[in-house]
């Protein structure tokens, strides 16, 4: 009972103790030392050795766990990001409930003894849908982005007014925990280089937290020209791999005295669909940790945890081609996807440990693992069965096919609907004009799937259909660009498809709300609907099953089936692509799961094709790269400037 009572003596303390400190705040400053090179913390000499999560990217209930593993490894400092789409949803719509409450994750932080490094954006990148930008932005089609176009500054500074606000309270000279705060995020891979907007951020800081707060910015070596700003503290990010003696001496070009610091050291890297599991070797970011602090830099280590992309929220890069990003944001980090120590982690503890007391004890162990299966799924129905439940509203009507942001649908999918004028006897080429498929369509012709049509591909399909015969596209958004561009990424169709010399016009537009189908429609005894023997094309599959034995975090393997969305419980595990990898099982964290005497329920959306034996099993282990991806490169994309086999992938921001 001992530690029960101080868990909960420790909560009772914790306002108490902010209470405390108010009345203190002048005595409790956070600065630059630029006459001896370091930060000063209440006056004397301070590094940070900082890790970075997202907690966007982790269950509230798990983000007690993971910050006390992070302070166990000896960080003094976390790092995160703070995502404007996921607590802004719709133009003047709020949320900070749940695992959007971002007082509550600062409030953990505090209980684990972590002063925080905040990176509110309003751009994060951060492999995250739009990076962080909400798309109801592109509702005006001619914004720009990032810049000084006032409509863009509009939305920053009604958003910023709501949250620089809540956090006021806890910046360190307050008594809270928050030492220092990123302006924008890696602004010089932008190439807009507008320093107005720059300096507008800058103010509109200042004016909301006051002249205490340190301000900085962080960019790669090759961005530091236009993204540091005078009055902002600059910093840089490089990796392992990287030449930290030439970048330093760079970053001392623009910050001449004051602390160096590297504000994303890599542990690892993120993963794209179709290509291998990124990994980082531990001898190579321990060696670099141990060079960076024996200057007496400052270090922040992204990821620290990486987490999990759930829903629609991964993004996608644009190198050459559309690359979006995985389910998965492991990232090969210190602390698992699961949230588990791995060799990697002890090895950096025994660095930070040269310089700088840990805390003593032992780490918590893994979380138990479950296995279970295999779990045969029922037939549902074809996706078209549901439109009513799918799109209550009805379709909305349109001679061109409208966009996503059009139609102020945000994520996830949209069916285009449109009737032949002619019988076509002989397979006719259909495709969609410059590359007008954003992201992937998957084409049905009187409810028969024909196949996929998708973004930067020149593979056309071939059609036959009577007059009067209904052409259905699925269209997929599979996330927006975080980083690579600096266009506007909309989704749908976004120029009207062609079949033959026939342009096709005269489009009904369903928005579909899924999640609200499995959540609410599932549950109850749906009537049987009529399908094909071997379906094919967007459908759904579903079981209830028990858990027997205790409940553990666990892995969804999808053996043979193609892609789709997954949910468990109601609840969207995410992405999942098997046939295209490299990630071949989906996190399942254990509070998701109905203990022993409850049925558990499974809904997939199989976009494609269903394996013979449409199976699934949980697994106590992840598999986060398959054998199918090795060396796969796509070589048929419709970019000019498409990389080849043998280049090198140019480097994300974040």
């Amino acid at each position: 009972m001992a530690p029960k009572k101080l868990s909960c003596l420790r909560s009772l303390l914790l306002p108490l103790s902010l209470t405390l400190l108010l009345p203190q705040a002048d005595t409790r400053s956070f600065v630059v030392d630029r006459g001896h090179d370091r930060f000063l913390l209440d006056g004397a000499p301070f590094r940070y050795v900082s890790g970075s999560l997202h907690y966007f990217r982790v269950p509230r209930v798990l983000w007690a766990d993971r910050l006390l593993k992070m302070r166990w490894s000896g960080l003094n400092a976390i790092q995160f990001y703070v995502p404007w789409n996921y607590h802004e949803p719709q133009p003047g719509v709020y949320n900070f409930n749940g695992s959007r409450d971002l007082i509550a994750f600062l409030n953990e932080a505090a209980l684990a003894n972590l002063l925080v490094i905040l990176r509110p954006g309003p751009y994060i990148c951060a492999e995250w849908e739009m990076g962080g930008l909400p798309s109801w932005l592109l509702r005006k089609p001619e914004i720009h982005l990032r810049t000084s176009d006032p409509d863009f500054l509009a939305a920053v500074d009604s958003w910023f007014k709501v949250l620089l606000p809540k956090i006021y309270p806890w910046l360190y000279h307050n008594g809270g925990n928050i030492i220092s705060i990123q302006v924008e995020n890696e602004y010089g891979s932008y190439r807009a280089c507008d320093f107005s907007y720059m300096r507008h951020l800058a103010g509109l800081f200042r004016a909301l937290l006051g002249e205490k707060i340190l301000l900085f910015t962080t960019d790669g070596p090759e961005g530091l020209k236009c993204g540091s700003l005078r009055g902002l503290y600059t910093t840089v990010d490089f990796g392992p791999a990287d030449n930290m003696t030439k970048i330093f001496t760079l970053l001392r070009k623009y910050e001449p005295h004051g602390p160096l610091v590297n504000s994303e050291y890599y542990t690892g890297w993120l993963d794209y669909w179709g290509q291998n599991h990124s990994t980082r070797s531990v001898s190579a970011v321990t060696k670099g940790l141990e060079n960076m602090l024996k200057l007496g830099a400052s270090v922040n280590m992204y990821m620290f945890h990486g987490g999990t992309n759930f829903g629609y929220w991964n993004g996608a890069d644009k190198k050459g081609r559309f690359l979006p990003i995985t389910t998965s944001y492991d990232y090969d980090a210190p602390i698992s996807e699961a949230g588990d120590p791995t060799p990697k982690l002890f090895a950096l503890r025994d660095v930070i440990s040269k310089f700088q007391e840990v805390p003593l004890g032992p780490l918590p162990p893994p979380s138990p693992k479950m296995m279970l299966g295999p779990v045969t799924l029922h037939l549902v129905g074809h996706l078209l069965a549901f439109l009513d439940l799918l799109c209550p509203r009805g379709p909305i009507h349109s001679i061109l096919p409208m966009t996503f942001e059009a139609v102020k649908q945000d994520h996830g999918f949209m069916l285009y609907r449109t009737y032949m004028t002619h019988t076509i006897f002989e397979p006719t080429p259909f495709w969609v004009p410059n590359n007008g498929v954003h992201d992937r369509a998957y084409v049905m012709v009187d409810g028969v799937f024909q196949g996929v049509v998708e973004r930067n591909m020149r593979d056309k399909l071939f059609l036959t259909g009577k007059l009067g015969s209904k052409l259905d596209i699925l269209v997929e958004n599979m996330g927006r660009l975080s980083f690579g561009s600096n266009s506007s990424d909309f989704k749908g169709l976004l120029k009207p498809p062609i079949l033959g010399q026939t342009i096709l016009t005269q489009w009904m537009m369903f928005p579909l709300k899924i999640d609200n189908l499995v959540k609410w429609w599932f549950p109850l005894q749906l009537p049987k609907w009529p399908y094909p023997q071997a379906p094919s094309g967007p459908t759904f599959y579903s079981k209830t099953f028990p858990i027997l034995g205790s409940v553990g975090d666990t892995f969804l393997y999808l053996p043979g089936w193609t892609k789709g969305q997954v949910w468990i419980n109601g609840f969207n595990l995410g992405r999942y692509w098997t046939k295209q990898g490299p990630q071949q099982t989906l996190y399942v964290p254990r509070f998701l799961l109905f203990p022993r005497g409850a049925l558990n329920k499974i809904t997939l959306l199989e976009l494609e094709d269903v394996p013979l034996q449409p199976q699934v099993q949980f697994l106590d282990k992840p598999i986060l790269n398959s054998t199918s991806t090795l060396h796969r490169t796509h070589i048929n994309s419709l970019s000019a400037d498409t990389l080849s086999a043998s280049e090198p992938m140019e480097l994300s921001g974040h």
